[in-house]
């Protein structure tokens, strides 16, 4: 019954998914000759970019790490949710929302906007979609992105959010261009990483990174630093505005 459930959902979530992008322009995503490929950590996929291995994605099966009960008192989500501001007319993406961990926290905060929950995995936007109607909440749509796109309108986005994520984004160029093309003039982009300059955050070096090398990677795909809040427990919270 429940993997009947789960299917439905998963059907529901790739309607609203083709109707999200239905009459919009696929671009083409050239080769920009940017990535290097050499052995490295077990942790990673031999593809480097600036100087970084990026880091295996954590699949599906990982999903209770997600939702365990100690994140909130490691990472202080509800600090993080305060330093986004916010509002309830905003219009949100979270990339690589996984599960649903923080877009079921933020959908009841944007109680007259849009939450858009972005993942690539069908497994994990299916899951989303039986809390979401278990929870009956209206305002969040779910997409599932690609490699190269996160499959959102172009200047639509307010504040978008990725956490833990980003390190894991096998065409991080590209991907950072395509949210950029869907924030609007004055969007915020929340970055939030495991400090890389803090050997006692305990998780590995490649699930970590330093603030030079996302100001580095974030500067070559056009958006600049406006602040690093230096609040929560383990992780970095960059903001990042279009250059």
């Amino acid at each position: 019954m429940m993997k009947r459930t789960i299917q439905t959902f998963l059907l529901i979530t790739i309607m609203l998914f083709n109707s999200h992008c239905k009459g919009q322009t696929v671009e083409k995503i050239e080769n920009h000759n940017i990535y290097s490929y050499k052995n490295g950590d077990s942790n990673g996929i031999g593809k480097w970019y600036k100087g970084r291995e990026i880091a295996h994605v954590m699949g599906f099966q990982g999903m209770g790490w997600l939702e365990r009960t100690e994140r909130e008192e490691e990472e202080q989500t509800l600090k993080l949710l305060q330093n986004m501001n916010i509002q309830p007319g905003d219009t949100i993406a979270d990339i690589g929302a996984g599960s649903g961990y923080h877009v079921f926290k933020m959908a009841p905060i944007v109680e007259k906007g849009q939450l858009y929950a972005v993942d690539l995995q069908p497994e994990m936007l299916a899951a989303m979609a039986v809390k979401k109607e278990n929870n009956q909440q209206k305002n969040i749509i779910l997409i599932q992105g690609t490699e190269q796109s996160v499959n959102l309108t172009e200047n639509s986005i307010d504040k978008v959010l990725l956490v833990d994520v980003y390190h894991e984004f096998n065409f991080p160029f590209e991907m950072i261009q395509s949210i950029k093309r869907a924030m609007r003039p004055d969007a915020q982009l929340y970055l939030i990483e495991y400090r890389g300059e803090d050997a006692s955050v305990p998780i590995k070096e490649l699930h970590k990174m330093t603030e030079a090398q996302a100001v580095s990677e974030m500067k070559a795909a056009g958006l600049l630093l406006k602040q690093n809040i230096d609040n929560l427990p383990w992780q970095h919270c960059m903001v990042f505005v279009k250059g």
